[in-house]
């Protein structure tokens, strides 16, 4: 809601400014800027249904509207890019000249310690929460920080020289670089719509946490994956095969809370298996069938 704000007041300013002094930059960065309106929007919408418990339809919630969230998201960024980069060739070919650029330079300026410090509030809210759609928004609003800078620069430039042509040149830069920023954003959204595992030293500690358990013989079949709000582990415990079931389950319950101490701001969601020897070859030529 803060973001959608912020990115209300300064699409505003911008168009304003940009469609009267006809800076291609600053109308770039206004229509980026109405993106991270329409965007925020979207994500506090998508937040708010990721975070709904699970039902008896989607029984493993749907945190996985974040990840959706984020590749839309990416792919919009990486839309509004290339406009930029269109109408800047536009303006470079068609030579048009900037006009009012004191006006500009001041929305610009305003606009730049406006959102260093809405960058500021969103990574805190990031770090804290580690949702995978505030870290968008932050990312986002961060090329936004360098987008406008550099917009700010090429007025400046404009009005020390008086050669429009940097005001293109500063405008195809911009979009070369909104982009690339988008890149990672769709990459960590298709990866969690992927299952892809946790990262290796999160993996690593979980499996340290379960092999160092001093009633448990071996482990295997260790998975992992996230949908942005939840993690969720299933492995295969190997115990003696005379223990009974409440000292296992003990065993287990013991272990999952250190798992779930190594990252206290996430859901976790863990699936222990219990084997009275170590059959990972078995069940491996099970489900792959016989390997070479």
């Amino acid at each position: 809601m803060v973001a959608t704000a912020v990115a209300t007041v300064l699409t505003v300013l911008k168009l304003v400014i940009g469609v009267l002094s006809g800076s291609v930059a600053v109308l770039a960065s206004a229509i980026d800027s109405l993106l991270d309106m329409a965007i925020s929007v979207f994500n506090f919408f998508a937040i708010k249904k990721s975070e709904e418990n699970p039902n008896d339809i989607y029984q493993y919630g749907k945190g996985k509207i974040q990840a959706i969230a984020g590749v839309i998201e990416g792919t919009i960024i990486t839309i509004s890019g290339l406009y930029i980069i269109y109408k800047a060739v536009e303006k470079w070919m068609g030579g048009a000249q900037v006009a009012l650029l004191t006006p500009s330079i001041v929305v610009m300026l305003l606009s730049l310690a406006i959102t260093y410090f809405l960058v500021k509030y969103l990574l805190q809210i990031a770090k804290k929460t580690d949702n995978i759609v505030i870290k968008a928004d932050a990312l986002h609003y961060q090329t936004d920080l360098w987008s406008n800078a550099a917009v700010l620069l090429s007025l400046v430039l404009v009005w020390m020289t008086g050669w429009s042509g940097i005001d293109a040149l500063f405008g195809l830069g911009i979009g070369l670089f909104i982009i690339y920023s988008a890149y990672e954003i769709i990459r960590d959204g298709i990866e969690i719509l992927l299952d892809r595992a946790l990262d290796g030293d999160i993996v690593a500690k979980i499996g340290e946490a379960i092999a160092h358990h001093p009633k448990s013989t071996s482990y295997h079949w260790l998975k992992t994956r996230t949908d942005g709000t939840t993690n969720f582990v299933e492995f295969h415990l190997v115990l003696s095969p005379e223990m009974r079931l409440k000292e296992a389950h003990d065993i287990t319950d013991e272990i999952e809370a250190e798992i779930m101490a190594l990252d206290e701001k996430k859901r976790w969601l863990i699936t222990p298996h219990y084997d009275p020897y170590d059959d990972e070859h078995l069940n491996e030529t099970a489900l792959y069938g016989k390997r070479d």
